[in-house]
């Protein structure tokens, strides 16, 4: 049941969200809106300040949390061009598509997270959400199995149920034992940098045909040295996010530092033409989920819920990746077992297991157990190394002209092939296609 007995001199609120992300701003959001006293600590100086992300949301679950979203988000551009591009050091293929006209809900948008995270508190304090920032939260309360509020240093507040939405080493969750501890197999570092170009440069060498038109571009290769990652180009309104990741298990099995294959990255032929001339204006570091389903632990329990990253919900399939449609989603379902948990006054961990109910019944849990197995199909060096090289020197013989006379193509082709080995590539086939 809810905590009763603290002094009324206590400074308590309904709920306390413990992080400014996509995650908690969806359910301090969802929370205000519905009426309930609700504090978001953030312990940046904005919401925002120390998210360097620049990436892709697909905003079907933005679209169920504020439909009204696109006349004021601070959107960069609408992903209208794919492209992946298989790398060697000096070579690359690249597939490209470029999408027709979708339905709303299957829209995606480059975003700036710095700029989208403080909008969408801001949204949370406008429904009637309390925001202190530039806060941290040291501690979490106890009173025997269950959590009862927040220490901010000396300084303690309390309330019938916090949402943990602090990132994915919610070192909140992991000091008192709330869920599983993450292991290094199950995140990745990642380097990102954002360029500026002048207008109208960025359209003309990305192909985009308006300034509102954007591109997602995922690379995989040689770039990471053999190590379960990839590199990644997105186009933001006046700038360009370019980035690589590499799993934090395999990142000492290198030869070469992140930095460096950073550099590797964006001097390879395929990238550099993209920011000639282009002024660097950010560089940034950070922590990202990678297990999927296997990186999901504890949700709830008495007193608390776990939200988006902090919870480990991610999806990486290598041509896409999805993150930031999870957290919102999962920010709202938090907020809505809340309000049933409040209706019954009971916020024990068998009423706020209905949380965990919603994920499992929703697109979230589902999309996880569906590709439970893709990251252990990653977890192949062929696939970063070997095939690469082959992928390119098939190219390679397709196109070749010499002048040094004809020689049938299948026999090269083939020869190519067994670089790698026909039984592996057929293992891996199947386990591939097994996985999805």
């Amino acid at each position: 049941m809810g905590n009763t007995g603290k002094s009324e001199n206590q400074e308590r609120f309904d709920v306390i969200v413990v992080g400014g992300g996509l995650a908690g701003a969806s359910a301090a959001y969802r929370l205000a809106r519905a009426g309930v006293n609700v504090l978001l600590i953030e312990r940046g100086s904005y919401a925002g300040a120390k998210n360097m992300t620049g990436g892709r949301l697909y905003t079907h679950s933005l679209e169920k949390l504020i439909p009204t979203f696109r006349t004021s988000a601070p959107l960069e551009r609408k992903v209208s061009k794919e492209k992946i591009s298989i790398l060697t050091k000096s070579a690359g293929t690249t597939i490209e598509y470029l999408s027709d006209s979708t339905a709303p809900e299957e829209e995606s948008y480059v975003v700036l997270r710095s700029k989208f995270d403080r909008w969408l508190v801001e949204m949370a304090e406008k429904a009637g959400a309390m925001v202190i920032n530039n806060i941290q939260v040291t501690e979490l309360i106890r009173e025997g199995y269950e959590i009862i509020g927040v220490r901010c240093g000396e300084d303690e507040v309390y309330a019938d149920v916090t949402i943990l939405a602090d990132g994915v080493n919610s070192l909140l969750a992991e000091q008192h034992k709330l869920r599983e501890p993450v292991k290094a197999k199950q995140v990745a570092v990642s380097c990102k940098e954002v360029y500026t170009l002048p207008k109208g440069v960025l359209e003309e060498r990305f192909g985009l045909s308006s300034s509102d038109d954007g591109a997602a571009w995922l690379c995989l290769g040689e770039m990471t040295h053999g190590q379960l990652g990839g590199g990644f180009v997105y186009t933001n309104k006046n700038s360009v996010s370019v980035g690589i990741v590499v799993g934090l298990e395999h990142i000492g099995n290198a030869d070469v530092t992140i930095e460096e294959m950073m550099e590797e990255f964006t001097s390879h032929p395929v990238i550099a033409p993209l920011l000639k001339d282009s002024k660097l204006e950010e560089r940034s570091g950070h922590v990202v989920p990678e297990a999927g389903l296997a990186g999901v632990s504890t949700l709830s329990g008495n007193g608390y819920m776990i939200v988006g990253d902090a919870a480990g919900f991610c999806i990486n399939l290598g041509y896409t990746v999805r993150g930031m449609d999870f957290a919102i989603s999962t920010g709202m379902m938090a907020a809505d077992a809340y309000l049933e948990a409040r209706e019954v006054g009971d916020y024990s961990s068998a009423m706020l297991k209905r949380y965990d109910a919603q994920i499992a019944d929703s697109y979230v849990g589902k999309d996880l157990h569906l590709y439970k197995h893709f990251p252990e199909f990653l977890d192949n060096e062929r696939i970063f190394k070997e095939y690469p090289s082959m992928v390119n020197n098939v190219m390679r013989e397709v196109f070749l002209v010499n002048g040094n006379g004809a020689t049938p193509l299948v026999p090269r082709l083939l020869k190519q092939v067994k670089t790698v080995g026909i039984s592996n590539i057929i293992k891996d086939a199947l386990k591939g296609v097994r996985s999805l």
